[in-house]
């Protein structure tokens, strides 16, 4: 298998006056086949209309793909379906669509996009593996990626930013966008996908004056080495495993999250080390923040995970209040790439109705629906162990 893991980040800002954007971006992790499957598709024109075009575009790209379909036919199939502008005898919308192996092996197709970038460190690569399609308008490219490679890919809403501008006047030139990538790489080497597509959709936003011209996506995928984190929630079913929850908690090498008060005393007592409390931390309902040496966050427990799984099924991440507790833990998922969740399994009396059997026990439901949500939604490799 590999040895580095696959960040995918995207940022989207729709036209000015839309309601909705016309660029569709959609990822897959195949874990089960090492495979990890991305596709931009932006809609000819802007909201509702271009949506609805790119998502269905986008959606039959994936299941092409995620099926093992011949990248080739399954782009001719994708434009033998989408309709075709009359006037300008253009498809509806345009694709491109990631196929990577578990080995680094990547294939990406391009259909009326601009064209991908790869970056290796801090330098943009030539590609020199194109292949000649049949139909001249794709373009298929293959290389291995690399430790510390990123891809990102555009909507002709960041190459076409500013446009008629005195200093910009056929848009974002193409040098100037790679060199303004190249110097946020050397500033900040481990940069995370999501923040460097943030960063190159803002600055297009601001070539057009803050009123985007058009709907503005950015995608980057980031080969890189793994962040770890373990969240502890409840006490173990027995006592006597007190020790061995603070051992499996000493020996990890990652970010640490405590959550529950009872939890929380267990490692304070167990360690000998003070819980602080930051009595200005809460949110509202949410109880504040503790403090415990060794451990990034300590929260209290289920109320702060049900706020937690709301969130990130319900809310973009840039609605998130990060300073809350709640947002506090999904800065911190968001941040790491495999999430370890060590459940204690000791019924709490005050959070289960006493007619459920013990499986639908309400801490342990909320971290599956969590766990199937960092999973599914946010591409993590999450691993839960009951204690």
């Amino acid at each position: 298998m590999n040895n580095y893991f696959i960040e995918i980040g995207n940022k989207s800002i729709q036209k000015n006056g839309q309601q909705v954007c016309g660029d569709v971006f959609m990822s897959r992790k195949l874990q089960e086949e090492g495979r990890s499957v991305a596709v931009l598709s932006d809609g000819l024109g802007s909201g509702i209309k271009a949506n609805v075009l790119a998502t269905m575009t986008a959606s039959m790209a994936m299941n092409f793909t995620v099926e093992n379909q011949p990248i080739e036919r399954s782009a001719q199939s994708i434009r033998n379906t989408l309709p075709v502008d009359n006037d300008r005898k253009i498809n509806y919308a345009t694709f491109t669509i990631l196929d990577i192996e578990y080995d680094g092996e990547t294939t990406i197709l391009e259909y009326g996009n601009p064209q991908f970038l790869v970056f290796r460190a801090i330098n943009s690569l030539e590609l020199k593996d194109i292949k000649e399609s049949t139909d001249s308008e794709l373009r298929i490219s293959h290389f291995k990626a690399q430790k510390e490679d990123r891809i990102i890919l555009f909507s002709d809403g960041v190459s076409q930013s500013g446009m008629g501008r005195a200093d910009m006047p056929f848009g974002w030139d193409w040098d100037d966008l790679k060199e303004f990538i190249s110097k946020k790489l050397e500033s900040d080497p481990q940069i995370s996908a999501q923040k460097l597509s943030d960063i190159i959709v803002n600055r297009a936003y601001l070539n057009d004056s803050l009123k985007a011209k058009d709907d503005i996506t950015c995608s980057v995928i980031y080969f890189r080495d793994p962040r770890n984190m373990i969240i502890c929630t409840g006490p173990p079913y027995k006592m006597d495993r007190d020790k061995s929850m603070i051992k499996i908690l000493e020996d990890f090498n990652g970010a640490k999250i405590i959550c529950g008060g009872t939890t929380a005393q267990i490692v304070s007592r167990e360690l000998d080390r003070e819980i602080e409390v930051d009595i200005f931390s809460g949110d509202g309902d949410l109880p504040p923040v503790s403090e415990i040496e060794g451990f990034d966050l300590v929260t209290e427990g289920i109320l702060t995970l049900g706020r937690v799984s709301d969130w990130l099924e319900n809310r973009s991440t840039d609605s998130i209040n990060y300073k809350s507790p709640a947002g506090k833990i999904i800065k911190l998922f968001l941040k790491n790439d495999i999430i370890n969740f060590l459940v204690g399994t000791k019924i709490n009396e005050a959070h289960q109705d006493p007619a459920l059997p013990v499986e639908l026990e309400i801490r342990r439901n909320v971290v599956k629906k969590i766990a199937k949500i960092l999973d599914e939604k946010y591409l993590k490799e999450v691993h839960i162990q009951y204690i």
